[in-house]
């Protein structure tokens, strides 16, 4: 790029975009990388597929939660009208489940060992479906979940809530989970991809973490604002995440994150970073802030690549295609893109 282009330089010539008339709650890509989807808080699902969008209602109220569904195509959604759809790549919409018009559905989370599997948090339960809709289980818990993820192979499943997190295998006859214990507000999780390590978001500006091998507390704080999004790198060595000036990444190797302090990536401007997602392959990072600008970070170098100027308003969703070859983002004014990473003759 020459030093005379513009920052919207690779959104104007890779990218695609459209406004909307509502902010934008989450986005994700299906596990084919074809389609892009952007969960809409006016209850509609936009897909960007072959250069062009396509609308779907789906919910009658805001949808809250998005992601890809278990299958190789598709995508799962919950709303705050107390149900979990499926939206296929074409645009078709189902009901999964139903769960009444005062609960919400505001987690959800999917793998595709198997028969597939859907995960939906509704209160103080998490509801587990396999790939064809059958609910295989209801996981109790002391109360409200506000986060739930598979681990890497989809054998636990994880959920964070007031006072810690809870870990339950999804195949035992008996669910009985092991508790991470923790005072306070946990609101998000992670899990890494070894499955060792559980690292929650709190409402006091921090983030706490538990080491499965032996129970080791691990405590990272310092953050200016609360942190929504947590994405480890692919070999797990670091943690990238919002809430502050910059990216913030915690080492997790060489004994870290105890004892070290994190890496701060993109920074300076006196904005907030508002979302990350690490790429799929590659040791780097996507971010967006608070003015609405997106950038590609190398975690190695530290170089900064510009993929989109601010002045879009703060960026609310962030996600990578499971090659890495797209980005998608989208603004809390509506601003929905998918960018094309991929080599070009």
């Amino acid at each position: 790029m020459s030093g005379t282009a513009s920052p919207d330089y690779l959104l104007e010539t890779r990218g695609i975009r459209q406004g909307f008339d509502a902010p934008v709650v989450a986005c994700a890509f299906d596990r084919t990388g074809t389609t892009a989807a952007f969960a809409l808080g006016d209850g509609s699902v936009q897909l960007a597929v072959g250069g062009g969008w396509r609308g779907v209602a789906v919910h009658e109220g805001a949808i809250l939660a998005l992601a890809p569904d278990a299958a190789a195509d598709g995508f799962v959604t919950g709303g705050d009208d107390g149900r979990l759809c499926r939206v296929a790549s074409d645009g078709a919409a189902s009901e999964i489940a139903g769960f009444g018009a005062m609960k919400w559905v505001e987690h959800v989370a999917t793998h595709p060992d198997g028969k597939g599997l859907r995960a939906c948090a509704v209160g103080r339960g998490v509801h587990v479906f396999d790939g064809a809709g059958t609910k295989l289980k209801e996981l109790p818990h002391p109360s409200t979940v506000s986060g739930v993820t598979f681990d890497a192979k989809g054998k636990r499943v994880a959920a964070s809530h007031y006072n810690g997190a809870s870990l339950w295998f999804v195949g035992a006859k008996e669910d009985k989970p092991r508790v991470l214990e923790w005072k306070g507000s946990h609101i998000g999780i992670a899990l890494n991809p070894a499955g060792d390590h559980v690292v929650t978001a709190m409402q006091e500006n921090a983030l706490h973490g538990w080491r499965l091998t032996d129970g080791q507390h691990m405590r990272m704080s310092g953050y200016p604002g609360k942190t929504r999004f947590m994405s480890f790198t692919k070999n797990g060595k670091w943690l990238a995440t919002s809430g502050a000036e910059s990216v913030v990444l915690w080492p997790f190797f060489g004994g870290g994150p105890m004892g070290k302090a994190p890496m701060e990536l993109a920074g300076g401007d006196g904005v907030f970073c508002t979302a990350v997602a690490c790429h799929p392959q590659h040791e780097a990072v996507a971010a967006g802030f608070d003015d609405g600008l997106i950038v590609l970070a190398d975690i190695g170098s530290g170089r900064v690549l510009p993929v989109a100027e601010p002045g879009r308003s703060k960026v609310t969703a962030l996600a990578w295609s499971p090659t890495g070859s797209h980005l998608a983002f989208g603004t809390e004014g509506g601003f929905c893109a998918v960018v094309d990473f991929s080599k070009r003759p």
